[in-house]
């Protein structure tokens, strides 16, 4: 007898074909070297290319003037040496991203250890009303990349027990909140910690062609605002409409954990009336903030100018962040007795600071090649022969961002850190996509999106373990393959949509990504 139910062989066929390319692309980034590792080989290549260059005049003619002669500078001699040495501390001192980051963390501490951060999530995900859930769980998640951690430990978990709560697949809550958390990843409402990280990087980049030029943490402000809108509209549809009828009705019976055993904690009193006290201190700091800037007697406002572009406000976001994080963690802390003197602040500091000893050895190695690089002069003869290749290629056009945001993606699949991945690839596209015409703020918004869309299907990802361990208390046999192929419609979703609005932000309506960032470089 022949069965004549359906057949699943398709579906597995399918799968496996996705599980071994997976599998291709974990091999693959396994056989990396750590980020650190890594930097410190590029280091050890760039003395022995520069030497070979220079051996052989590798050289481009100055694009600006047509008659200057830039030459490949060697530093396998007795000069390079000499700079290497005498600049080895400048170098990791020097560079921009290393101190941004710690100041704006010392806040972001605070408001985290104290209970804020996990509290506000918590209240902004369990108070959604049961048809607005799935959208709120992906904008949590979109704005707790704030605090990276908190949104994968916090939040993916908390959704998932949401979704099984409300006698949904809980999955696809931990498939939402991965969307937001991950493939989201740049986009935000207010200006974060990856903000100043980035723009040190980019400016340290545009710097090989301009000296001069300068690139804020608010660079990408206004663009990645709009975009946390966005990433919310296209996860809550890609979970509502492909990824939750695709995993059909759940069966308890797959679970490791005893379901009916978990706990959803819901804010208590002392919560509520601490997040009351630290919104009204937040809006009170956004007040007095205002008040330097928005009258035209403002103290922060440019003081030869007296306008808002390249005004000390606009340099002092990172002060921001600290000053914006730092009061109201501490005043939650007070109400909810979290925090009781200043003793806790300052452990709350110096915990943030512990966490980000990996964070400051990568620096180190990072901030070595890229001052390798740009002695050399690699990156502009890269930059000028790259511009003079996109240029014969007829690729000088808005169309040019297309490409660049599938290689950020694609680098992205095997290279996880956003920093150390924009850190290698900078100072080769910026100054090229620069001298076709594009202001280091907009390559840096495009860069921003290959970087996220492409997080929730890399194993390369730090957290992807962590979602992966979650995901197995509701499904015993879920494995690599199939966590990536749920996550897969988001990342394609997100790709399309996303660089959709870029063009459409920039190119259709010509607006600028963030306050006084121009679209075109001179």
């Amino acid at each position: 007898m022949t069965n004549s139910a359906p057949q699943p062989s398709p579906p597995n066929q399918q799968r496996g074909w996705f599980t071994r390319f997976l599998d291709s692309v974990e091999w693959l980034g396994n056989l990396l070297p750590h980020p650190i590792t890594l930097f410190a080989l590029f280091c050890l290549f760039i003395l022995v290319a520069s030497g070979v260059a220079a051996y052989f005049n590798v050289s481009a003619i100055d694009p600006r003037d047509g008659s200057t002669v830039i030459e490949a500078v060697s530093l396998l001699n007795a000069e390079g040496l000499q700079r290497i040495v005498t600049h080895l501390v400048t170098n990791f001192t020097g560079f921009t991203p290393l101190g941004t980051v710690l100041v704006a963390l010392l806040g972001v501490g605070v408001a985290e250890r104290s209970g804020l951060i996990s509290a506000a999530m918590r209240g902004l995900v369990m108070k959604a009303p049961p048809r607005m859930i799935t959208l709120v769980v992906v904008f949590a998640g979109v704005v707790s990349n704030t605090a990276a951690e908190l949104g994968y430990v916090v939040l993916i978990p908390l959704a998932a027990m949401i979704f099984h709560g409300l006698g949904r697949h809980p999955l696809a809550g931990l498939a939402a909140a991965f969307s937001g958390v991950s493939a989201g990843y740049s986009a935000n409402l207010l200006i974060g910690t990856v903000d100043p990280l980035l723009s040190g990087i980019t400016e340290a980049a545009a710097n090989i062609i301009d000296p001069d030029y300068t690139v804020g943490a608010e660079a990408n402000w206004f663009f990645m605002m709009i975009s946390t809108f966005m990433i919310a509209i296209m996860g809550a549809f890609v979970t509502d409409k492909i990824v939750e009828p695709k995993l059909g009705q759940y069966d308890p019976s797959e679970a490791t954990i005893e379901l009916d055993q978990q706990t959803m904690e819901k804010l208590s009193s002392a919560e509520k009336k601490g997040l009351l006290y630290a919104g009204f201190s937040f809006l009170l700091i956004m007040a007095l903030l205002a008040l330097t800037v928005v009258p035209e007697w403002g103290i922060l406002r440019h003081p030869e100018t007296n306008e808002v572009a390249g005004s000390p406000f606009l340099k002092g976001v990172v002060a921001y962040i600290f000053i914006s994080f730092a009061i109201p963690g501490f005043v939650y802390g007070r109400v909810t007795r979290s925090m009781k003197n200043d003793r806790d602040v300052i452990d709350a500091m110096s915990h943030s600071m512990s966490t980000m000893g990996m964070y400051i050895v990568l620096v180190f190695f990072a901030a070595q090649f890229v001052n390798f690089f740009k002695w050399t002069n690699f990156g502009t003869i890269f930059a000028i022969n790259g511009a003079e290749f996109l240029t014969q290629m007829g690729l000088t056009g808005p169309l040019v961002f297309l490409f660049f945001i599938m290689i950020c993606g694609f680098v992205n699949l095997m290279l996880g850190s956003a920093s150390a991945q924009w850190a290698i690839t900078a100072p080769i596209f910026v100054p090229m996509l620069m001298l076709i015409g594009y202001a280091p703020e907009v390559i840096q918004a495009a860069y921003r999106i290959g970087d996220s869309v492409t997080n929730v299907i890399t194993p390369m990802m730090s957290y992807f373990g962590l979602i992966l361990a979650v995901a197995t208390r509701y499904k015993g046999n879920l494995g690599i393959g199939t966590l990536v192929a749920m996550m897969l419609p988001y990342s394609m979703i997100f790709f399309i949509g996303w660089t959709a609005l870029f063009f459409i932000w920039v190119f259709g309506f010509g607006l600028p990504v963030g306050p006084g960032s121009p679209t075109y470089y001179g």
